[in-house]
């Protein structure tokens, strides 16, 4: 079937912050994005927004669309279409029926499904899973990875797993719920009091012994820890070193559980080079038992991807062909049990868009 012939989709990546629109046939966007901002805390302004962006992108494409499929925080009930009580959008309480009102308003099916999921989708799809697996394969390699952990790194911290290519949704549509991991400085807290924009903001407060700013954002601190603005950059160093401290333990928590290659999305993935040296030793640092002997603290080695300089090492693995006695025959052992942590290729917003579509068109049949 050509791109022409395929169901033209409507999506939305809905963040915090901003909503970002696409307009999709085929996986080929028919426009750029449009993005329009959340009112997250305003829940007339939010609809109006999300009800405005995709009568903009209809004008826009000039045609009427087969389905709108997005992207939504949870907790959420998304068979039903119906959105719960949000940490990050204040106005959603009491349960808010989204899918019924698009579906109402625009005529169209409405598929709503977790944001986390469907960036995992779209790069389990048609991102960072089949570019790893090119890249193995152009060094030689027989080593392939069919499952994926989609994390994504902004406002909040959010997860989706895809399985050998089925995305894992929960029969509570809670499959990958990442943010509620325990937090690795206070156990009273959940995971996402220490991957978020508010713990990168609440860090550098306490180590510069400043009040609380909500308005210096992550790209602000971390141009302070790189000395390209004003402020206390010891005290911005430490706020992405813990940041990375606890990222690394909440991907270490699913990795014992999911084994398959972690991405990450959003748009602190931007300030790589001051969390990611902290996830990398916490996801590579010893365990202890009560005798105090040593071991590993996940069962295979975790390899930075955006490293060019392991992916040879990578690729190889340590495969050798073992002799099956009584007979001239051999096979082949890779004794390096080993998965990687990267950084998304098409960015989080069109992955997720990627994944909405894909989703819509097997929804569609």
């Amino acid at each position: 079937m050509t791109a022409a012939n395929q169901p033209v989709v409507l999506t939305l990546d809905a963040g915090g912050t901003n909503f970002v629109f696409s307009a999709l046939q085929g996986n080929i966007e028919l426009t750029e994005p449009l993005v329009l901002s959340s009112n997250a805390d305003q829940l007339v302004k939010c609809l109006g927004n999300i009800i405005s962006g995709f009568e903009q992108l209809i004008e826009k494409i000039g045609q009427n669309p087969d389905a709108i499929s997005f992207a939504f925080p949870g907790p959420a009930d998304y068979t039903a279409g119906v959105i719960g009580d949000l940490p990050n959008f204040p106005s959603f309480r009491g349960g808010v029926p989204l899918g019924p009102i698009l579906e109402k308003h625009f005529k169209l099916p409405v598929f709503i499904n977790n944001d986390g999921d469907l960036y995992a989708y779209g790069e389990a799809l048609m991102g960072y899973l089949p570019w790893l697996n090119n890249t193995l394969s152009e060094k030689g390699s027989v080593k392939t990875f069919r499952n994926i952990i989609g994390v994504t790194l902004g406002t909040g911290f959010g997860a989706g797993i895809v399985l050998n290519k089925y995305l894992l949704r929960g029969d509570n549509s809670c499959g990958a719920e990442i943010h509620n991991a325990i937090n690795k400085y206070n156990p009273l807290w959940n995971a996402e009091e220490g991957v978020s924009t508010r713990a990168i903001q609440r860090v550098y407060a306490e180590a510069s012994g400043t009040n609380f700013d909500g308005n210096l954002m992550p790209v602000d601190i971390s141009g302070i820890a790189n000395g390209k603005k004003e402020g206390n950059q010891e005290a911005a160093v430490e706020a992405y070193r813990q940041y990375g401290e606890n990222l690394g333990s909440s991907i270490a928590d699913i990795l014992t559980f999911v084994d398959g290659i972690v991405v990450l999305g959003g748009g602190i993935v931007a300030a790589w080079d001051l969390f990611s040296p902290a996830m990398f030793r916490e996801l590579g640092r010893n365990i202890y038992n009560f005798k105090g002997q040593v071991s590993n603290r996940l069962s295979y080695k975790v390899y930075n991807l955006e490293d060019p300089s392991v992916m040879d090492e990578f690729a190889k693995g340590n495969g050798v062909k073992l002799p099956i006695p009584g007979s001239d025959d051999t096979v082949a052992y890779d004794s390096l049990a080993r998965v990687g942590v990267g950084a998304s290729k098409l960015g989080a917003s069109k992955a997720t868009s990627l994944g909405s579509y894909a989703y819509a068109v097997q929804q569609l049949g």
